[in-house]
């Protein structure tokens, strides 16, 4: 807390002339996981910095089970806000704070001068509810102590044996399937096709369309669902059809507490599971769920794994110390009652202390009717996953708290935030945790991390625009099979920020921006040394990368120029139309742009340039679509939307070309929402689009429209 000259003169005056003065002092909160694994360490985070030389003074030191001091190493990080124990062996501790410890220590005080913890050789699930409610109590006293503190998380051949070398989905099969980034894990979206029915979701139904004659499409079925549940994602299984949907009601109040909580209403995740074998007679077979928010979910190899996220009403404990702390589920097959999770199936993760959990559910579609289903809940929120065939990465979000010109605000600002990373093994519907591991910078989306010959990687981004002292740099880290770094590059790009990144197997390419669009080519085939082999400097930025073939990556973003301004000063960036790229990446030391293709003005936009599943591929004739909305305008006061539908090309190693422009005017000065398309595909010689009203087909040939169906 910072005290202005003017402050200390009045003060001085009232000592002085007799008057009574109350001091008012800051309460320093200190925050630390109850349980760690020995292999990470264990570190605490304090509210307030520490005097450096508090370790060396006495002032910080642990004591063991029997109260005995003990001598480890241990250093303080973050300008005295953290405190890192890096080898501590499996037991019970107590960590000790003196107010001596603190900087400044003159009107400061402490909420608490000890913190126990538990360091374990190996996670251990929950012993019962006595150990869930004290973590929740503690939680929920270190909240209280410090109001701005923040848990993490509200998440062959070279081509070949990368996990994410080719995107999956969209190839030369009879109908397209979701672009996806791991070869063989299949990701839900919108819409899906067997190339005979194409399911898609409109509002809060699911409507089967009949395309196996595109010039006479028919209404198969639509599967309703109650005002309050929204279809999120679909996914294909033979003949079951998997949708994920959120499900929102008005909590049950059962008195004050929970009338003035922050969350009147209950977010749930339903997944409804559909025979269909007769697709214009979907059966519902079973329905299963949990309490929480739908975050992720992946199908490999017939199972699916979904994660969500669930925020238990601890806050409510003083008032009523019985409030059920475990997420909650239920299951058609087992009479559909809400039922909480068992004690033995919660997990805490290492390193947190955060009030929500990761619940993941895993089940197989093959019987899907009689099919166990394996629930497990792990307290640490997540963001972002990454999946393959062995492995489910979940990431979340550390934030330290801001310095600076901010600390006198009476808002919460994070100055900066690191990347935990929690690993599961795989093994059918069996999730296991394997390690976790924290990291500097924050994540851009999923294609910031990859595992490759059993290595993790990931790029991050450090800094945050608006902590002025805190200028973005990137990192790109690489992990090894229990998550310890063991290769880096870092400080890439000062002052800019990534925009997008791709893993190709031993190589990896990251775009950042500020100015101009720096391509940085990295060879990672070798974990400990990685390296920057080349940097192309462009106008714009390319919010996602699409491999094209071995040498080729096409990238799918936005045109920006530099304008000055008058009378001097720092230029300003102007964002024109869509942008796409094709860079040649034959040589990694030379990479280059040797084609593009401005789309529209400022305002043109597309959904791919932030969900990578909205690109439509044809391999076979080379063919990239996507979604599209198109303005023009220069850029500041005047923006006149054009048109909206969809665009084709041809992008070969040769070139962008266009193919079809399939976007239509719709006579008025905004946007249809019912008619935008939100989705392409194919099916033999057929390519539809699809919107929330209505599917069209188009000749695959020569693009000639075929036909209309009307999904309202």
């Amino acid at each position: 807390m910072k005290w202005s000259r003017a402050w200390w003169i009045a003060a001085i005056l009232l000592v002085f002339s007799g008057a009574a003065f109350v001091f008012l002092t800051e309460n320093v909160a200190i925050s630390g996981s109850s349980t760690a694994l020995s292999e990470s360490g264990w570190r605490a985070n304090f509210s307030a910095p520490l005097d450096m030389d508090a370790i060396e003074k006495g002032a910080v030191y642990l004591t063991d089970a029997d109260g005995r001091k003990i001598e480890l190493e241990m250093r303080l990080a973050n300008g005295g806000r953290t405190l890192e124990v890096p080898d501590i062996a499996s037991g019970d501790y107590t960590l000790h704070v003196a107010k001596s410890a603190l900087s400044s220590s003159f009107l400061k005080t402490l909420s608490t001068n000890q913190l126990e913890f538990t360091i374990q050789d190996e996670v251990q699930n929950l012993a019962g509810e006595e150990e869930l409610r004290t973590y929740f109590s503690r939680l929920l006293k270190l909240q209280k102590d410090n109001p701005f503190y923040r848990g993490f998380g509200e998440g062959v051949d070279e081509a070949e044996d990368s996990a994410s070398g080719e995107s999956g989905g969209m190839g030369g099969g009879d109908h397209s399937t979701t672009n996806n980034q791991v070869e063989g894990i299949d990701e839900g979206d919108l819409i899906q096709t067997d190339g005979d029915y194409l399911y898609s979701v409109s509002e809060s139904r699911v409507m089967v369309s009949d395309i196996r004659d595109p010039e006479n499409m028919a209404l198969a079925a639509a599967l309703e669902f109650d005002g309050e549940t929204y279809p999120q994602e679909l996914f294909l299984s033979g003949d079951t059809l998997a949708v994920i949907s959120s499900r929102f009601s008005l909590m049950e109040t059962e008195g004050e507490a929970e009338m003035e909580s922050f969350m009147p209403y209950s977010g749930m995740t339903v997944v409804s599971l559909y025979n269909i074998a007769s697709p214009g007679n979907p059966e519902l077979i079973r329905e299963f769920g949990n309490e929480g928010a739908f975050n992720n979910a992946r199908l490999s190899g017939g199972i699916l794994h979904y994660v969500s996220n669930v925020f238990p009403n601890y806050w409510v404990l003083e008032e009523r110390p019985d409030t059920e702390l475990r997420p909650r589920l239920f299951d058609s097959r087992e009479g559909g009652e809400l039922e909480p999770l068992p004690y033995e199936d919660l997990t805490i993760l290492p390193g947190t202390m955060e009030g929500s959990y990761s619940v993941i559910t895993s089940i197989s579609l093959e019987a899907p009717e009689s099919n166990e289903i394996s629930t497990k809940g792990f307290l640490g929120g997540n963001e972002q996953m990454y999946m393959n065939e062995q492995h489910l990465y979940l990431t979340a979000s550390a934030f330290e708290t801001a310095e600076g010109e901010f600390e006198d605000t009476a808002l919460w600002v994070p100055q900066q935030a690191d990347t935990e990373i929690f690993k599961f093994s795989l093994d059918g519907i069996s999730v296991e945790f394997i390690a976790s591991a924290r990291v500097q910078g924050f994540l851009l989306n999923q294609f910031s991390m990859d595992e490759f010959e059993g290595h993790f990687r990931l790029a991050t981004t450090e800094g945050v625009a608006w902590a002025p002292a805190s200028e973005p740099k990137n990192h790109l880290f690489i992990l090894n099979e229990q998550l310890e770094q063991v290769g880096s590059v870092e400080n890439l790009a000062p002052s800019e920020r990534i925009y997008s990144v791709r893993f190709i197997g031993s190589k990896s390419y990251m775009v950042t921006f500020r100015e101009t669009d720096p391509l940085f080519a990295i060879d990672v085939s070798d974990p400990a040394a990685p390296k920057v082999l080349g940097e192309l400097k462009i106008p714009g930025f390319s919010n996602y990368l699409h491999p094209l073939d071995e040498n080729h990556l096409i990238g799918f973003g936005y045109d920006t120029k530099i304008e000055p301004v008058k009378g001097g000063g720092e230029p300003r960036i102007v964002t024109g139309g869509m942008k796409i790229s094709l860079f040649d990446v034959s040589d990694m030391s030379d990479p280059k742009e040797t084609d593009t293709e401005i789309i529209g003005g400022p305002g043109t936009y597309s959904v791919l340039q932030y969900d990578h599943k909205a690109l439509f591929r044809h391999d076979a004739q080379s063919l990239f679509g996507f979604p599209v909305s198109i303005y023009t305008g220069d850029g500041t006061e005047y923006i006149e939307f054009q048109a909206e539908g969809a665009l084709i090309y041809s992008i070969t190693p040769e070139g962008i070309e266009l193919a079809s422009d399939l976007t239509k005017s719709p006579g008025q000065p905004y946007e249809d929402w019912n008619t935008s398309v939100q989705r392409l595909a194919y099916a033999k010689d057929a390519l539809y689009t699809v919107a929330n009203a209505e599917v069209i087909s188009y000749s695959l040939s020569d693009f000639e429209q075929l036909g209309t169906l009307a999904l309202q």
